[in-house]
């Protein structure tokens, strides 16, 4: 994918996520007045990056913290390992307890952004695995986004585990805000 592509790409998703959280009734901003979008960082191709994919030998059972009190299961997929800011940085991946090879994946994270300029808790990323390249896997922060938490109460949102906490501040996807249609 050319940066073009992957900045329109970016945008694309944006509009269309900024439209469901309008105008879908289903949506936890559905009824706030004046909602035009939400709050991004500008594009960064840099926040698109490669990581070294070390899959668990067997899926784990996890179960995650939630913002609700309670707990939400998962399996461990693996640990994503790559470089971002000059940081060497490991995230753990998450899959869904149905599909415990992919192809979806979930990555909960917190940064040196979050409380302050993103949401307290964290920020999600939600990965598609290629089987064809077993060994990597491509981060794209871009596409970070706050869980319907972070909107609303009364939502039950998966916490970032203590290990999937960054040092670097990832001023990338969306931030805390939004547009106003006044």
């Amino acid at each position: 994918m050319t940066g073009r592509e992957a900045l329109m790409a970016v945008e694309r998703w944006r509009a269309e996520k900024d439209s469901f959280l309008r105008d879908h009734p289903r949506s936890p901003l559905r009824a706030a007045a004046g909602f035009a979008g939400l709050a991004y960082y500008p594009y960064d191709p840099a926040a698109r990056v490669a990581a070294n994919l070390e899959r668990a030998p067997a899926p784990e059972p996890v179960r995650l913290a939630t913002s609700s009190g309670d707990e939400r299961a998962y399996l461990t997929f693996g640990v994503a390992r790559f470089a971002l800011a000059d940081d060497e940085a490991a995230l753990t991946l998450f899959a869904p307890v149905d599909e415990p090879d992919g192809p979806r994946l979930f990555l909960p994270f917190a940064d040196a952004t979050s409380g302050n300029e993103t949401y307290g808790a964290g920020r999600y990323l939600d990965l598609s695995f290629d089987a064809g390249a077993p060994r990597e896997i491509v981060l794209d922060f871009n596409y970070a986004y706050h869980p319907y938490c972070a909107y609303a109460e009364g939502y039950s949102c998966a916490l970032p585990p203590v290990g999937n906490r960054l040092s670097a501040a990832v001023r990338a996807g969306e931030r805390l805000g939004a547009r106003s249609a006044t």
